[in-house]
């Protein structure tokens, strides 16, 4: 449109007024009516009425025109400008291209990688993408299968070389099949618009491609999604992933000239619709988030729309609000370096729309701080193999030498430019230079090189994406000095790293990390020579029952209390010092501390607890290696509770004499050959196991636990890593001392300082003693500077019964005076649509009560029932329970006395009518404290005119004594399901609260709990 209308102004100069524009009254109205006349700025003399048609000269007139045609012309010069600024961008960075032979080198490697979409149209699904727990997974041994943007109906499995069909794993597939044609159409785009007259012909392509979305879009549903609205996919933040290619490709073409009027019109009508998708389902600071803020500021751009830019951009969870507050003083993203590279990727996607808008984050002194921080954040926590570890949820071993986050430094390192310091790009010739070529690996956000090879992927600066053949640097900045990474406590994270040559060993000592986080405060990672000693194991697939495992304490280096996983909380780092030869951190969670003091040989690790009741304290070691144990010993059979964990035994140590085990147990573990030896002090048990090794790996493994019981408890332990000559001979300890006797004598360690615990002093009979300090000040708990009081929660009557009602599903035996009401919107949780009213959905509930059950009634409005039969097939979509995907209940009980957040004891029910029986049947929900008693719940239901009816009785959970005037706290949720869906539609609760139904499962917080009054 803009080269359209330029013509005429491209084919003559206009007229440039001589005079200085005149306001009078006559000037530029018609005579005869007082209209005012055209402007037209190719007709200076003479000047049209627009509603009598007569035209009118005089110099008043002309005056009154030239106002008109000075503004016009100053527009007319810049509205040529940027045309011709938008051709002579690309046409600059053809020539930046032209001198780089790292561009040049990229270029061609693009062109290749186009050859193949070039020479034929790749396949569209028709389908929307789906998540599952057995699509895209090898039935034989739950590997994921590859994926070939060109194999839509056989999937290979990597590991056993087997070749899988079927629905499942086709749109499985889809996900990704989608994701890579819209990254491809942006490659095309790129090339037409940067590359030579030869390349113009990826246009063509780029342009069919994104026709065929803008006819499929509003056939792809928006329904039966995971994690918000979505058409292509299951979740918003995969549509957020694909609308930025999307429009990336389409700005390409429109700048490029390439982009016609019908291809324009479908990209708007699909960008309008994403908009809509995206902008109503806002993730608050979820790495998620960030994509969809990205997704938003690039339609904002497309449609030039000023109130979306500066929603994405300068909102509250906007761009700039998740630099700043998802990024801690120390860079890295509160959720761990999985999700910090992810979200990084999104920011600077995102940042790069704004630059476009406006905003140039670089430019402010504060934004380029933080960002310069976020791109160093993981080389400070990269282990010494250069993988990241595997925090939080995070998948295990990923190498940071992947394209996809080489081209995260290679865009920061650009985007900065002269106040980028030497540190980012000495770090990146270092992964260049030295780290080893990685399996390429399966990232939604980077797919520009499948299929994949099972071979390492030799990476390089020709070997990148589009993005950064369109801003990388022509060469990379030289750097002074080789990287090296520090010791480093990284605040915000609580990440403690103690490194000496190729050791590496770090404690979590910070906040727990969202939703993403694990139950693993204390937790030790080690790796030295070569070898990952002690792993964090991160996470698996989301939709595999091994994520319950992967989220335990257990499944971590980190101590425990009486056999259950931490609970949520954050730990605190109180003492972090390197001197260089010695160095320490001291961190504390709860009543549990950790001191890891790393010297030139060896590591000194203390665990203690000090209670004001006995516990048992479990301290897990998961030992990368073969095991052996030197110390002389026998096995007996143990046991250790969990669903996970088998072949548990004790190990029984010879005694001396007396009957008593003087020495430390000595194990030691060989890997190739690398050796580390454990010396483990401590009154108690040692425990083998087996259970799941790191993700992906298919095989279950030995690892120990130590246990012991008490009020004060203290285990140490002595970790030498070694090449097979051992420095460590015997390790006593005598009272607070921990002595380590080595080939050059005895070194003594203990801790003191003010309070106890703020020094850790070393001593040898060779040299002075060596104290470690740097004590943290403890930081001050959160305080909001409004106090907002808590909702006062919802309460209603359950009234005395003589005898139990009949429980028949009519309301025979319930008192009708006071029902409990779910109608209102604010009670509804939806998914993709609105509460749709109370004649479409509501309940009215009736309670009674006795000493041996709550009785519940619940007559439900709801002219389809779609109940799930018991005897169904597992849909297998992920790790909730299938029959919340019917409509039925959701029901819970909990004591009020003594519970201070409510939560102690709560016990749930998921209830579900069985069609043929008239009965219901229950579980207990995945939430549930205590024993729900699921055999004791009995009950029945019938069709109604309206919807149905269900009547349970429900045994009275420990905690309760019912009488009265006693209270419990108590909710009810009513599952809605649809015809036509796979997964619920969404659901009324009776406590209110409304928001989203997504990831809630068979989940209630206690705390949103209402009240029941046991009257009678």
């Amino acid at each position: 449109h803009l080269r359209e209308r330029a013509q005429p102004v491209l084919q003559r100069l206009p007229v440039i007024p001589e005079q200085k524009a005149l306001l009078s009254m006559d000037g530029g109205v018609c005579p005869d009516d007082g209209t005012p006349l055209a402007f037209d700025p190719w007709s200076p003399r003479e000047h049209r009425c627009p509603r009598c048609g007569k035209t009118w000269s005089g110099e008043r007139h002309d005056l009154h025109w030239v106002r008109f045609q000075h503004l016009w012309l100053a527009e007319r010069a810049a509205h040529l400008s940027a045309l011709a600024g938008i051709g002579e961008h690309a046409d600059r960075r053809a020539e930046v291209i032209r001198g780089s032979s790292d561009l040049r080198a990229l270029l061609a490697h693009l062109r290749e990688r186009a050859q193949p979409v070039l020479q034929r149209l790749p396949v569209i699904p028709e389908q929307k993408a789906l998540l599952s727990m057995d699509g895209g997974v090898c039935p034989d041994d739950g590997t994921p299968l590859a994926f070939d943007p060109w194999s839509p109906r056989e999937h290979r499995c990597p590991r056993c070389g087997k070749t899988w069909s079927g629905e499942r794993h086709d749109l499985h597939w889809v996900r990704f099949q989608h994701l890579w044609l819209a990254e491809r159409a942006a490659h095309l785009s790129a090339l037409a618009g940067i590359g030579e007259h030869a390349d113009r012909r990826a246009a063509t392509r780029a342009r069919e491609i994104l026709m065929a979305y803008a006819e499929r879009y509003w056939r792809y549903p928006n329904r039966d999604n995971v994690l918000g609205p979505s058409r292509l996919f299951f979740s918003t933040y995969l549509e957020s992933l694909w609308i930025c290619n999307y429009v990336a490709a389409a700005t390409l073409l429109r700048a490029a000239g390439a982009l016609d009027d019908a291809a324009a019109k479908g990209v708007n009508q699909v960008a309008e619709e994403a908009a809509t998708l995206i902008g109503d389902f806002d993730e608050g600071f979820s790495n998620r988030q960030t994509w969809n803020n990205a997704a938003l500021a690039a339609i904002a751009v497309w449609f030039e729309d000023e109130d979306l830019a500066q929603r994405s951009i300068e909102g509250d969870t906007g761009l700039i609000a998740h630099l700043v507050r998802g990024y801690g003083r120390d860079g890295m993203w509160y959720e761990g370096e999985n999700y910090h590279l992810f979200a990084l990727r999104g920011l600077l996607t995102g940042a790069g729309w704004a630059r476009v808008a406006g905003v140039d984050f670089t430019a402010d002194e504060r934004l380029a701080k933080r960002l310069h921080a976020a791109l160093r954040a993981t080389a400070l926590s990269a282990l010494p193999d250069f993988t990241f570890p595997a925090r939080k949820d995070a998948r295990f071993g990923v190498s940071l030498a992947q394209p996809a986050y080489l081209e995260l430094w290679e865009i920061g390192i650009s985007r900065l430019g002269e106040t980028e310091p030497e540190q980012l790009s000495g770090w990146l010739h270092t992964l260049y230079r030295v780290a080893n070529a990685p399996r390429l690996e399966l990232f939604e956000y980077y797919l520009h090189e499948a299929p994949f090879s099972d071979a390492p992927f030799p990476v390089s600066r020709a070997a990148l994406s589009w993005w950064s053949l369109l801003e990388m640097l022509p060469e990379l900045p030289v750097a002074d000095a080789a990287w090296q990474a520090p010791s480093v406590l990284l605040e915000s994270q609580g990440l403690a790293v103690l490194r000496r040559d190729d050791r590496y060993a770090s404690l979590e000592c910070g906040p727990y990390g969202g939703g993403h986080g694990h139950p693993d405060r204390l937790h030790l990672t080690l790796h030295a020579g070569g070898v990952h000693w002690l792993p964090d194991p991160g996470t698996g697939t989301y939709v595999a029952r091994d994520l319950f495992w992967y989220r335990s304490t257990l499944a971590h280096n980190a101590p425990r209390l009486d056999g259950a996983s931490q609970p949520m909380g954050a730990a605190t780092c109180q003492c972090f010092d390197d001197q260089g030869e010695w160095a320490w951190v001291r961190g504390r969670f709860g009543d549990l501390t950790r001191t890891i003091v790393a010297g030139p040989r060896y590591l000194v690790d203390v665990v203690e607890m000090s209670a004001g009741e006995s516990h048992v304290l479990e301290l897990p070691w998961h030992i990368a290696g073969r095991p052996d144990i030197e110390t002389s010993g026998g096995w007996d059979d143990a046991e250790l509770p969990d669903e996970f964990v088998n072949h548990v035994k004790r190990f029984q140590p010879n005694r001396d004499g007396d009957g008593e085990r003087r020495d430390a147990i000595v194990v030691t573990h060989i890997e190739q050959r690398a050796r580390l030896t454990l010396h483990l002090l401590f009154d108690g048990e040692l425990l083998q196991a087996e259970g799941p090794g790191l993700p992906g790996r298919n095989e279950r493994v030995p690892f120990y636990v130590v246990r012991t019981k008490g009020r004060n408890a203290r285990l140490v332990t002595i970790l030498e890593p070694h090449g097979g000559d051992r420095v460590v001979r015997t390790v006593r300890t005598r009272g607070e001392i921990i002595e380590v006797e080595t080939q050059d004598g005895v070194e003594r360690h203990r801790l003191g300082g003010v309070g106890g615990g703020t020094e850790w002093t070393i001593e040898t009979d060779k040299a002075a003693p060596q104290v470690l300090r740097g004590a943290r000040a403890a930081e001050p708990p959160f305080t909001p500077l409004l106090e907002i009081d808590a909702p006062t929660p919802v309460a209603a009557p359950a009234f005395r019964v003589s005898s139990p009602p009949p429980l028949d599903g009519t309301l025979e035996g319930f008192e009708l005076a006071e029902p409990l009401e779910l109608a209102l919107e604010d009670q509804y949780r939806r998914s993709e649509d609105a509460y749709p009213g109370t004649d479409e959905f509501s309940g009215l509930a009736y309670a009674a009560w006795d000493e041996t059950a709550l009785y519940l009634a619940v007559d439900v409005t709801k002219p389809d029932v779609i109940l799930r039969p018991g005897g169904a097939a597992p849909l297998r979509l992920d790790n909730e329970p299938d029959d919340i995907h019917s409509d039925g209940l959701q029901v819970y009980l909990a004591p009020m006395a003594g519970q201070s957040d409510g939560s102690g004891d709560a016990i749930g029910y998921l209830i579900v009518p069985e069609e043929k029986t008239r009965r219901v049947r229950a579980i207990a929900t995945t939430d549930s404290v205590t024993d729900a008693r699921t055999e004791d719940l009995r009950g029945g239901w019938r069709r109604t005119e309206t919807g149905y009816c269900a009547t349970v009785a429900m045994p009275w959970p420990s905690g309760v004594r019912p009488h009265a005037g006693a209270r419990v706290r108590f909710d009810l949720i009513i599952n809605e399901m649809l015809p036509g869906r796979m997964r619920r539609a969404g659901q009324l609760v009776w406590s209110g609260g409304g928001g989203w139904v997504w990831l809630r499962g068979d989940r209630q917080d206690p705390t949103r709990f209402g009240i029941l009054e046991l009257v009678g």
